[in-house]
């Protein structure tokens, strides 16, 4: 399924005969025109716009407006009328049935949405607007579409475990209000709306009281009409693994079910479950646009960095479509290095080391190590200084390739350099205190879907022994934590990874510092 942002003919056209569903917008300025519907603008709209293309372009949707609540609020009054006017226009020419009228919504027409249970829509739109659209999406069968941004919570709320945001292992969240335990922020966000579409009264049939939505009954189910992570910036919080690592939960979510409710059912929430939905509304179909296939230079700088490709068509990670094939591998992006380039010479050398020490902001390397009398200090020559100094920035960006060129006396390389000094060498191990139980589940999880080497521990091979949970949990956490750059955050796996300082041996295996 593809959205786009308008009727272009051009893309229409191109989708046609591709077997690809497609979702149309009427725009926020052409709004107020269907609302109005003189000289049936609306039935106008959909004959030029829906209609002209259908049933070539597999036209499944159309959204009125986007995210109206947020960018233009005048027109809230005017909002479900148009979507009103659109159906009928779709209905008088024979196609509604098969192209359903919804718009939608930005995350913070909620307020509070913190815990699920206490999601309310706010008191400007909760009774004008969101409980007739409710209505009308009930008796149309169409859904509604909420544009969510997990990361933008994860900002907003201090102490928030980013592995909670990225799909990774973490220990749950509790909602008091509910009794449920959530181990996503994607889980949480939606049954907060859900809680949210329960507690409108229904306005057509002027009932006070909660809105009865069943999980199987005639209730509108909440599309993912936008979702994505970006890969650049944000506090940090941006980088190509993170992206990745999202985008690979994200998927798996969808494919194989909720981890929620598989831990509600006494299953591991690190493991694979068949279960659908979200822990409050086990039986939704879980539906997803993901935003974007490009990062886009031209859009305001909070807004350019969520593509899966580059402009130049180069992915930002490696198969960044492999869940077009069904596949939820999400590995970690191979492990990569920038080192110098001793072709440019010492003076470029030097210049390029002096730019990437200067860490006055914190956002630069650190460079300490490679002062006189410090770990990295020898061999004292230019080139192995700037490639210490290059590769630190470099990992510091989330290994972003414009964080390895200082003007060509950086080049990037997949392979650990030969003699590269590491000033401060860590480990991930098991913490045996969690039991066997949590330690498979989150074995589970490093050799499966977080895509650890596991080879080594399979039986015969030469880690196998010894033949405990702790002995091999501690060899596929080191795995997965070395993959991933030791990033901060993956070793935690819901409290069973512990990182230690001194390189551990487990039976014949001492475990590795570098991917």
């Amino acid at each position: 399924m593809v959205r786009i942002y308008d009727t272009d003919p051009t893309v229409l056209r191109s989708l046609a005969n591709t077997n690809i569903k497609v979702m149309v917008e009427l725009t926020n300025e052409e709004l107020p025109l269907a609302a109005a519907n003189q000289n049936n603008f609306a039935l106008q709209w959909v004959q030029s716009n829906v209609k002209a293309y259908y049933p070539a372009t597999l036209i499944n949707g159309v959204t009125i407006g986007n995210e109206v609540f947020k960018e233009a609020s005048q027109l809230n009054s005017q909002l479900v009328p148009a979507m009103k006017n659109v159906q009928a226009a779709l209905a008088k020419l024979g196609l509604a049935d098969a192209i359903k009228v919804t718009t939608p919504i930005a995350f913070d027409a909620l307020n509070p949405s913190f815990p699920p249970s206490a999601g309310t829509f706010r008191d400007d739109i909760a009774l004008s607007v969101m409980s007739p659209m409710v209505d009308f999406l009930q008796q149309t069968g169409s859904y509604l579409m909420v544009n969510f941004y997990p990361y933008l919570a994860y900002l907003a709320t201090p102490g928030m475990s980013i592995n909670y945001l990225l799909f990774r292992p973490n220990s749950g969240v509790l909602d008091t209000g509910s009794g449920q335990m959530y181990f996503s922020l994607f889980d949480a966000q939606l049954d907060a709306v859900y809680y949210a579409m329960e507690k409108l009264p229904s306005s057509s049939m002027h009932v006070g009281g909660m809105r009865k939505l069943t999980a199987g009954g005639g209730s509108p189910d909440v599309h993912h009409g936008e979702e994505g992570h970006p890969n650049k910036g944000h506090g940090g919080v941006g980088t190509p693994q993170n992206a990745q690592d999202f985008m690979a939960g994200l998927t798996r979510q969808v494919l194989q079910g909720n981890s929620g409710t598989a831990a509600a059912n006494g299953h591991s929430p690190l493991a694979a479950s068949a279960v659908r939905g979200t822990p409050h509304r086990p039986n939704a179909d879980l539906n997803v646009y993901i935003f974007a296939l490009f990062n886009e230079n031209s859009k305001p700088e909070d807004d350019q960095d969520f593509g899966l490709f580059y402009p130049n068509q180069q992915p930002v990670y490696p198969n960044p479509i492999d869940f077009v094939h069904g596949g939820t591998s999400g590995g970690p992006l191979q492990a990569s290095y920038c080192v110098a380039n001793a072709a440019v010479g010492d003076a470029a050398l030097q210049a390029a080391l002096d730019f990437a020490c200067d860490n006055r902001d914190g956002k630069r390397a650190d460079c300490s190590a490679i002062q006189p009398g410090q770990p990295c200090f020898e061999p004292d020559t230019k080139l192995a200084h700037a490639s210490y100094a290059f590769n630190d920035y470099y990992q510091k960006n989330g290994r972003d390739r414009s964080a390895c060129d200082f003007s060509g006396a950086g080049t990037i390389v997949n392979q650990a350099p030969s003699g590269a000094c590491d000033p401060s060498p860590s480990w991930c191990v098991a913490n045996a205190a969690v039991g066997d139980t949590r330690l498979q589940a989150a074995l589970d999880y490093a050799c499966g879907p977080g895509g650890a080497n596991c080879t080594d521990i399979q039986p015969g091979a030469r880690c196998f022994d010894p033949d405990t949970k702790v002995a091999h949990a501690s060899f596929a956490f080191n795995s997965y934590y070395q993959l991933r750059g030791r990033a901060t955050g993956t070793c935690d796996f819901a409290g069973a990874g512990t990182i230690v300082g001194q390189a551990p041996k487990i039976g014949n295996c001492v475990l590795p510092s570098t991917a």
